[in-house]
């Protein structure tokens, strides 16, 4: 499954037709039970926030989301990968426990590679199901075959569970 096209009503179609389209540097690779989303970017950072927009992309049209509100997103880890878990499972936790949050886009501000901690923001709104098609819901992050490589451009695969 590389593109996901998901149904949207007029008033969805009209909200898209709002705002300029998004440049996603993410696709979906097939995997069993689960999703695979892989990344790339000119940066790391960029890899970093295609694979979070990957992420609310399986769970909604991101296209659809106005960029109403701001919310901050601090993310640490032990080494690189354990970073992209905690900074997928953090944004993943303003969707589901905390807010309701969705992104239209996510900027990632700093990777410090040298203590594993990155500031994140995003700009959207509140989850409505009246307003946002709706996808399929992310239950958790793995750390099952999750790569990241920065050799030329940087890529990044992770599996996340649905």
């Amino acid at each position: 499954m590389n593109d996901r096209e998901l149904d949207l009503t007029e008033a969805q179609k009209a909200l898209k037709a709002k705002y300029p389209s998004i440049n996603k540097k993410y696709e979906y690779l097939d995997h069993t039970a689960d999703v695979q989303i892989h990344s790339w970017g000119d940066t790391l950072e960029e890899a970093f926030e295609q694979c979070a927009m990957g992420m609310f992309g399986y769970m909604t049209d991101t296209e659809t989301v106005e960029p109403i509100d701001t919310v901050e997103v601090e993310s640490e880890g032990e080494d690189l990968l354990s970073l992209l878990f905690h900074f997928l499972d953090d944004w993943l936790f303003k969707f589901s426990a905390d807010q309701f949050f969705v992104p239209r886009e996510v900027k990632v501000l700093h990777i410090d590679r040298m203590r594993f901690r990155m500031r994140s923001i995003g700009w959207g709104e509140e989850f409505r199901i009246s307003k946002h098609p709706q996808g399929t819901e992310v239950k958790a992050i793995t750390y099952s075959a999750m790569q990241i490589h920065e050799e030329n451009k940087p890529e990044i695969f992770v599996i996340i569970d649905i």
